[in-house]
Parts: structure tokens; C-alpha cells; sequence
């Protein structure tokens, strides 16, 4: 049967080999920098472990994310892909985290979601509600994903009245298979790969048309 590599880089660079829906290996880098150089080598360490693996399908973490660390990411995918002759699909990173959480919490509801937020730097956070998973286990998404200051997100919750809870998971790309899986159950799974970004990147025009950092 053919196999399903998942890569992330909306927090790390993270790559998953799952096959039949069983997690065959998973390659973590922590850090932030460094996407370019760590992304080959987490694909390269992780094909290495199952080289009898017939890669059909690749899904890739849209973010949201800070604009390099990102983009580097689905550039990979969508090259392995074409080279694979694989399909190519995109998911939410934000949705993975809650999938995570909501496989494992049966008290979230609409009355008391799950509040999924990430750094989004520049003191601002990315954030999304939840209020559970449909029957084919995929996260209900009522909210979001948006860039918002923590501030004002914690203003915007108590206005609404709304009291969610949290979660200390963070992004995995094993997680971000599974929910691709899911979301082909669905019905609903995209072949979206572009960037969420939700902001303008941090590079921007300056004078004679070079690009400044802002």
C-alpha cells in the first residue's frame, strides 16, 4: 500500500511517514531557523527509515506562520510531490494542534470550545476556536484562524462570553497526516497548498524596488 508524507514548518521543521494509517517514522527539528537547511535532511532521515515506501500522497501544514519558515515548507512539499508523481494536499496547522487535543478531551463544546493559539511574533498570537469533531473526526473550526494581540483576544473572548479551554500540545506532522486522513473521509480535504500568512510578510519594497526587512 502506498504511503502518505506529511511535512510541517508553521513551528519547527517536522516530516511523518504514515502508511495505511500507521505512523512509520517522524523526523523533528525544534528550531525555528534553519528551515532551508534542516527541511532535506528531515525528508531524506525519514524516507531513509522506511526505503521500501511507495509515497502516493503528501500533505503539507499551511500555517498559519511567520512568511519564511512557511513558505519553505510547501516549496518542498510541492517539489516531492512532482517528483513522486504524488497528490498534493493542505491542511490548517492550527487544526492539527486541536485535533490532538479534541482525540483526547471529551468535555469541549460549542458552549466551552477549544482555543488553539501559536506565535505569530511582532507580540501578536494566531489563534482558532473549536467546538469538537464531526463524525468523521475532523475539528469543527467556529472561529479563525486569525492574527490577533493577545490582549485583545482575551477582551474579544469575555465580551462574547465565551470561556475556552486550552491545550499544551504542540504541532506535529504525524498530526497533520492524520487529519489529511480525516478530512478524505470528509469529503473535505483541500488540494490548497498556498501560505497563511494572514499579515503582509515582514519583507517589504523600499526605496529602488529592494526588499528592506520591516
Amino acid at each position: 500500500m502506498g504511503a502518505t508524507l506529511a511535512i510541517d514548518t508553521s513551528a519547527g521543521t517536522r516530516v511523518a511517514l504514515v502508511r495505511n494509517g500507521v505512523l512509520v517514522v517522524e523526523v523533528n527539528y525544534e528550531s525555528n531557523l534553519g528551515h532551508a537547511e534542516s527541511i532535506g535532511t528531515a525528508i531524506a532521515e525519514t524516507l531513509s527509515a522506511a526505503p521500501d515506501a511507495q509515497v502516493i500522497s503528501v500533505v503539507v501544514g499551511r500555517g498559519p506562520a511567520p512568511f519564511t519558515g512557511l513558505r519553505i515548507g510547501i516549496a518542498a512539499a510541492m517539489m516531492f510531490a512532482e517528483g513522486a508523481k504524488a497528490q498534493l494536499s493542505g491542511v490548517i496547522s492550527l487544526d492539527a494542534i486541536a485535533l490532538l487535543e479534541l482525540e483526547s478531551n471529551s468535555s469541549i463544546s460549542t458552549a466551552t470550545p477549544l482555543l488553539i493559539t501559536t506565535d505569530a511574533r511582532r507580540k501578536e498570537v494566531y489563534y482558532a476556536l473549536y467546538s469538537g469533531l464531526n463524525s468523521h473526526g475532523v475539528p469543527i473550526r467556529i472561529d479563525g484562524p486569525a492574527v490577533i494581540k493577545p490582549e485583545a483576544l482575551r477582551e474579544m473572548l469575555i465580551d462574547k462570553n465565551i470561556y475556552p479551554v486550552t491545550t499544551n500540545k504542540f504541532i506535529t506532522a504525524s498530526a497533520i497526516a492524520r487529519l489529511a486522513e480525516a478530512q478524505q473521509r470528509d469529503g473535505s480535504l483541500s488540494h490548497d497548498v498556498s501560505a497563511l500568512y494572514l499579515r503582509q510578510p515582514d519583507a517589504v519594497e523600499g526605496q529602488f524596488g529592494k526588499k528592506v526587512s520591516g
